[in-house]
């Protein structure tokens, strides 16, 4: 079974940073796809950007495009999602998910396995 497990949420004001962490464990890993998602109240959950496990390729939201920036280390099997420029807009639980296929999407559909989330408040 596969475990994801997410890190660094919290409270900020508006033009500051964070920085969330996803550790992924259970099983070998050869390629996938790591990716990041957010829930705002009473929104339907978007997607935020991804990445590739093998090349790194990355895919990001036009919201978040310039501020925030997906990586991951692939020997840990983690994510990273830093976080610049924050508005309160993007207020929500964040959410790590793993596909196990390795192409790019930002379907949450085509996600196998999702974290329990982490709450990110950025306050005006």
């Amino acid at each position: 079974q596969v475990q994801l497990v997410e890190s660094g949420g919290g409270l900020v004001q508006a033009g500051g940073s964070l920085r969330l962490s996803c550790a992924a464990s259970g099983r070998a890993f050869s390629s996938y796809v790591m990716g990041w998602f957010r829930q705002a109240p009473g929104k339907e959950r978007e997607f935020v950007a991804a990445i590739t496990r093998t090349l790194g390729f990355t895919l990001y939201a036009d919201s978040v495009k310039g501020r925030f920036t997906i990586s991951r280390d692939s020997a840990k099997n983690t994510v990273y999602l830093q976080m610049n420029s924050l508005k309160p807009e993007d207020t929500a639980v964040y959410y790590c998910a793993l596909d196990l296929k390795p192409t790019l999407t930002g379907d949450a559909p085509d996600y196998d396995y999702w974290g329990q989330g982490t709450q990110v408040t950025v306050s005006s």
